[in-house]
């Protein structure tokens, strides 16, 4: 059976940073990389941040909401804007989408767990399905949240038993303080936190930290992980066969 790719998009990903509206082009651009991914054979389920952003117009808003009623109210509409959008293009290459949405109940507790895996490895097992997974917002409360899409990914990719997890952010992947430059590789994770700077957008929650925290939880289970940037999905093939130098890889520990 082909790879089984995790692929989680961020809100700095799919959304505009002028107003997190959702960025059209961006969208066109992840869907048609998905789409030729999974054309291929390969199995691929999206982790898809921008719920709350793409609502935050619909309330006039300038930036992200920061009390928890508002931010619950954007994702309700926002989600349905958002899969609205992701079924259309998908359509495009005869795909269709199916939309899960996750607490941190439905992940923590093993009957419930085991019926999300059963739902999803059925959902993988049909060629033309994509799976789409976000964070239930619009009912979540704090004690029942997973943390942000960076986590849930995690989460998902180890219950599923995915081969690798790619994280799409808005730059090419965790670059060296000192030089800027794209670090290609990380072996070893421990002190790998000192060299992030924890910047995030208005309309997002997570930034670099939270995902290095992500990749420690898929890499201890067995999960090579990528950090690559976004706004070029085009890579994501090339990421899967294994070309260096275009994202921050996170082998397998030994």
């Amino acid at each position: 059976m082909n790879s089984l790719t995790v692929i989680k998009a961020g809100t700095g990903v799919l959304t505009r940073v002028s107003d997190g509206t959702l960025d059209g082009g961006s969208l066109v651009r992840l869907v048609t990389a998905i789409a030729g991914i999974v054309e291929k054979g390969n199995r691929c389920l999206l982790v898809s941040s921008g719920a709350v952003g793409a609502g935050v117009s619909a309330f006039g808003l300038g930036a992200y909401p920061s009390d928890l009623t508002t931010r619950q109210a954007c994702a309700a509409v926002g989600q349905a804007r958002l899969m609205h959008t992701y079924e259309n293009l998908f359509r495009n290459f005869n795909l269709s989408v199916a939309q899960v949405l996750l607490s941190g109940d439905d992940l923590n507790r093993p009957e419930r767990s085991g019926n999300v895996k059963n739902t999803l490895e059925r959902l993988l097992s049909e060629p033309g399905i994509v799976p789409i997974i976000n964070e239930n917002d619009s009912v979540a409360v704090e004690e029942l949240r997973v943390g942000d899409n960076d986590m849930l990914s995690s989460a998902v990719a180890k219950l599923i038993g995915a081969d690798r997890l790619i994280l799409l952010t808005s730059v090419d992947g965790l670059l060296d303080p000192a030089t800027n430059e794209l670090v290609p590789e990380v072996r070893e994770l421990d002190g790998i936190e000192s060299m992030v700077k924890n910047e995030k957008g208005r309309f997002s929650i997570g930034g670099m930290a939270t995902k290095l925290s992500a990749v420690r939880g898929a890499v201890a289970a067995g999960i090579e992980v990528h950090i690559a940037h976004g706004r070029k999905p085009e890579r994501l093939a090339a990421i899967l066969a294994g070309e260096a130098g275009i994202s921050t890889r996170f082998p397998v520990q030994a």
